[in-house]
């Protein structure tokens, strides 16, 4: 046997042996990823700040092994990943999924402080209605009341009180609007809730009181008005009548 047919014998052979390999190479999908090898990259690209890769990379772990250890604190991550990427609705939805699946999971104190955050991170103006701060109030009470030792507690606690504060300031801009549109009923019953409702913030109260006083004295003039034209145009039909 020739050198030249010795090696095609060897390559055959080598093909051979190799062909499973081969045939796996080229029509068979690579394996994907672990759950402790897609819980790693998120970690790594949410700390390299690439929240949009640690939002795909937690995705595909919940999606493909929701029964994962690696999962629940992937999931926590997700809303994470959401929240500091600036979409606040997402990261609610994701956070409140969480609290749904695992009620009583280590994290929750977490989770639910960050629910709060980001219903309060959702407010715009004073001039748009308050929905989502007063979401966040009731969740914030709610790990306060429900996990009073918990250090979110104590962070819940100050924006508890942002919270009521928005909610007055948005309150006093509706009743400044009826006095400036000279609704001055409309205006004192609206900073009489509020100095009623509001009591516990005395950077309010000291500007609502003189409001509510002045809308009320503005009220009496402007009713008093009111039943001087209509006496007059009473006197007025009664000389025309003779």
């Amino acid at each position: 046997m020739n050198k030249f047919r010795l090696k095609i014998l060897v390559l055959i052979l080598c093909f051979c042996l190799s062909g499973c390999g081969v045939i796996d190479y080229f029509f068979l999908k690579p394996p994907e990823d672990t759950a402790q090898e897609l819980a790693e990259a998120g970690y790594e690209a949410l700390q390299q700040k690439n929240y949009d890769a640690a939002i795909e990379y937690f995705s595909k772990l919940k999606d493909r092994y929701p029964f994962s250890p690696y999962t629940p604190k992937a999931e926590v991550s997700l809303g994470d990943a959401y929240f500091l990427n600036g979409d606040y609705k997402a990261a609610v939805e994701v956070y409140k999924e969480f609290e749904s699946l695992h009620p009583r999971h280590e994290a929750i104190p977490y989770v639910l402080f960050k629910i709060g955050l980001a219903d309060f991170k959702q407010f715009e103006t004073v001039d748009k209605p308050y929905t989502s701060v007063k979401e966040a109030l009731s969740y914030f009470r709610r790990l306060i009341e429900t996990y009073p030792q918990s250090k979110y507690s104590i962070l819940a606690k100050k924006y508890l009180r942002k919270c009521r504060l928005l909610m007055a300031e948005h309150e006093l801009f509706v009743a400044d609007f009826y006095f400036k549109t000279e609704r001055y009923l409309a205006a004192w019953k609206r900073y009489s809730y509020v100095e009623k409702n509001y009591s516990d913030l005395p950077e309010v109260l000291d500007y609502v009181k003189v409001r509510k006083d002045l809308a009320y004295l503005k009220y009496q003039e402007q009713r008093g008005e009111k039943i001087r034209e209509k006496e007059q145009g009473s006197w007025k039909e009664w000389f025309d009548w003779l």
